[in-house]
């Protein structure tokens, strides 16, 4: 056990499915799971193991922020044995090209966050995914038909829409790091994983399109964000 997790060791599968809000993580383990327990409720941050498929996998909530997903992602990977976090989530579109429901891959995330930097004494902006992890969520989601896009998200530490001129750290981003979403999380998953030698992904639905004024209300972030759930479990059992 650690300070935020009660679960004994081999409680927790070796792949995990992540995402923020601790209620999604209970929706999932109720309408995708069979013979699942709750292992976890430090803190409110649920994690449940159960079986998909005959797999078992586990889901666990991680709050919201870096700081958050850095405690809880180090301790899977370093305490738990865990060896593959994939991340579902919501994002806000910084392109005009994206619109509410769209499923994003994401590739790399970049932060001006000093993770990294309090972490290792690394000064480091850009994290990645699993290359190989990204291809069998690719597969699965053309194997079931869902459309997806690829590409880099602004990992932030202040929420996008409350933002006067976001703009502004855009700019200030390399040029060869072309930012589609905004989110708050993946830069420490992605961090996390290659510091452990572990593997990780991010699977992001756009819920905010701030220059249109539209967004999906709580409750449809918590309920209505089933293809990018489908993906990752059907994604997990291929683990």
């Amino acid at each position: 056990m650690t300070p935020h997790n009660e679960a004994n060791l081999g409680e927790i599968a070796k792949t995990v499915i992540m995402a923020g809000d601790p209620l999604r993580v209970k929706y999932i383990a109720e309408n995708y799971l069979t013979d699942y327990k709750i292992v976890n409720q430090v803190r409110g941050i649920y994690c449940y193991t159960g079986k998909y498929k005959d797999k078992e996998i586990s889901v666990m909530a991680h709050g919201m922020g870096i700081p958050s997903m850095g405690i809880y992602s180090y301790e899977l990977f370093h305490f738990y044995n865990v060896e593959t976090i994939i991340r579902i989530g919501s994002c806000g579109a910084l392109k005009d090209t994206l619109n509410l429901n769209d499923i994003i891959l994401v590739d790399g995330s970049y932060t001006e966050s000093n993770y990294a930097y309090n972490f290792d004494n690394k000064h480091l902006s850009i994290a990645y995914s699993s290359k190989d992890i990204n291809k069998i969520i690719e597969d699965v989601a053309k194997e079931k038909g869902i459309k997806y896009k690829k590409g880099n998200t602004l990992c932030n530490e202040c929420f996008d829409l409350y933002m006067p001129d976001k703009e502004e750290i855009i700019k200030r981003a390399p040029k060869e790091i072309e930012l589609i979403a905004a989110e708050m999380e993946a830069f420490a998953l992605f961090y996390n994983a290659k510091r452990e030698g572990k593997k990780s992904a991010c699977l992001l639905t756009v819920v905010d399109v701030p220059k249109e004024a539209k967004g999906l209300t709580a409750e449809e972030r918590q309920t209505s964000l089933n293809n990018m759930i489908e993906i990752a479990l059907n994604a997990a059992i291929k683990l």
